[in-house]
Parts: structure tokens; C-alpha cells; sequence
């Protein structure tokens, strides 16, 4: 099974890096890495270039021109740039615990995705890390029992690693805790109901709306927890002025059966303006 690691990002190397870090020490030669990049500027490109990791496997650079908070749209040209098996979604902001690839691999089942699990990391403890004062996938649960306690993590879960764990597999459609900044899906599902669906405007409810046509199309929910964790660096709130309408246009299609999106991968061709770079 070869699969694919589709990292979104958005003029920020520096928290994309701390991803690509940790993506580095995992991934090899039945893996690649496709950095889908909503639109940044030359600098940020620039930069990513003179400081790329050391890979194992095929890095690969999927651009197309800023014209908003197109995020479905990048994963989706993304996806098509891709020839894995499997692909998994993650956002620049989220580095990878260090047994992430292969908790994903281990979760791959056929008739599932996987919807994986995140861990928030506070401001200070984001700063620490950028500045590479501290390595997170290197501390000791010491370390993140002291975080714990001043309030610099969400929780410490992920310290119990459990692939086996039961209760992960859900038949119904729910809203709670979709997370397309950690999501597993195999290639043909992902392509069988066209992917993201690019008519959702601005930030919000995409990935449910995603989650929602995978139900309809027949797929159940597997959860990632004490397996999957990713560390979600903070940062400013996205705008989301367009939240309340995106959470409407799902509401609206819980009820028709709908499973494909109405613009989506089909429609997501590398044309003139998107750029497909190997990076190594």
C-alpha cells in the first residue's frame, strides 16, 4: 500500500516545517509527501525550498494562486497530483506524533476512513517549539504531565498508545470532533464522491460536508484516538464570517442522500495557474 501525506498550507513555513520534521522521520520509500499550498507568496516558498527535511520518499509541491481560503480546492488538486493507494490529510499547523504514519497505516481498513485525533498546544509552548527550544516528539511524558498541569495542553490521551482500542467504529453520521486537519481515507472513496467540495465559501464545515457524503456513499467512521494524535500548534483564529451558511449547507443535506460533491476532484485539473513541483 503506498500512501500519500497531503499537508495543506497557507504562508506559513515555519509551523510547516515543524510538520514536514516530523513527517521525515516516518515516512519511506511506500510513502509520499504532497504539500498542498492554498496560494503562498514567493518568500514563503523560497524558504520552504532552502530548508526542507531529508526525505526518504517523494516531496512534492502543489500551488495554485491566492484567491482566498480555497482550502478544498488545494487538497483536491493535491489528491489528483497523487498515485497513492491512501491518502491522509493533515493540516501545517499539526505535527505528527511520532508514531503517526504508522497508526494510520495500521487504522487502513477497507469500507472506513479514519478520522484522527489532535492534541492543542498553547501559545507559549507554540512559541517554544518555533524558536526549536523544545522538540515535542522527543519529550518525556514528564514534559507533557508539566504541561498539563500549567495549562500549556488540552489533554494527555495521547500518551496511551492503543491501536486495538475499542468503540472506534461509527455507522452514523455525527458533527462532533471532524478533524480534516487528520483524516485517512482510501484513494477510490475519496475519489467515488468527487472529494471536497470546492462550492463551500471560505472557512468551515467542508470536512463535514465530506464526512457526510462518505456515510451516504456507504463508508463508516473510525476514530484515530490514542493512535493518530497530532500536535495543533496555536495560532489566530481563521475568519469565519461564512461558518453559519457552510454549517446550513450541510444541515440542508443531511436528509437527501447526496454522495458526490457538486464541484470537486473531477473539476480540480492542473491548468496553467497550478504548479506541480518536485522538492527532492
Amino acid at each position: 500500500m503506498k500512501t500519500a501525506f497531503i499537508v495543506l498550507t497557507y504562508n506559513r513555513v515555519d509551523t510547516l516545517l515543524q510538520v514536514l520534521n516530523g513527517l521525515s522521520r516516518q515516512c519511506g520509500e511506500s510513502h509520499e509527501v504532497i504539500i498542498a499550498d492554498d496560494g503562498s507568496g514567493p518568500a514563503s516558498i523560497a524558504a520552504l525550498n532552502k530548508a526542507l527535511p531529508q526525505f526518504n520518499c517523494p516531496v512534492s509541491h502543489v500551488w495554485h494562486p491566492d484567491t482566498g481560503f480555497t482550502a478544498s480546492r488545494a487538497r483536491n488538486l493535491a489528491a489528483v497530483s497523487s498515485t497513492a493507494d491512501y491518502l491522509v490529510f493533515m493540516d501545517g499547523d499539526c505535527i505528527p506524533n511520532p508514531r503517526f504514519v504508522e497508526a494510520h497505516t495500521a487504522l487502513s481498513e477497507g469500507g472506513f476512513f479514519v478520522n484522527g485525533s489532535r492534541v492543542l498546544l498553547s501559545e507559549s509552548l507554540t512559541e517554544k517549539i518555533l524558536d526549536n527550544e523544545v522538540d515535542i516528539n522527543t519529550a518525556h511524558w514528564r514534559d507533557w504531565l508539566g504541561w498539563r498541569l500549567t495549562g500549556d495542553v488540552n489533554k494527555l490521551i495521547h500518551l496511551l498508545q492503543w491501536p486495538n482500542a475499542p468503540f472506534r467504529k461509527e455507522k452514523k453520521f455525527r458533527w462532533r470532533k471532524i478533524r480534516s486537519c487528520n483524516f485517512g481515507i482510501w484513494r477510490d472513496d475519496f475519489v467515488r464522491v468527487n472529494g471536497f467540495d470546492e462550492s463551500f465559501q471560505g472557512w468551515g464545515h467542508e470536512d463535514a460536508d465530506l464526512v457526510l457524503r462518505l456515510h451516504n456513499a456507504g463508508l463508516q467512521r473510525k476514530n484515530g484516538f490514542c493512535a493518530t494524535e497530532v500536535y495543533h500548534l496555536w495560532h489566530k483564529e481563521n475568519s469565519r464570517s461564512n461558518e453559519e451558511s457552510n454549517r446550513h449547507l450541510v444541515t440542508r443535506r443531511l436528509h437527501t442522500g447526496v454522495m458526490r460533491a457538486l464541484k470537486g476532484v473531477d473539476d480540480a485539473l492542473v491548468t496553467d495557474d497550478v504548479r506541480v513541483t518536485r522538492l527532492n
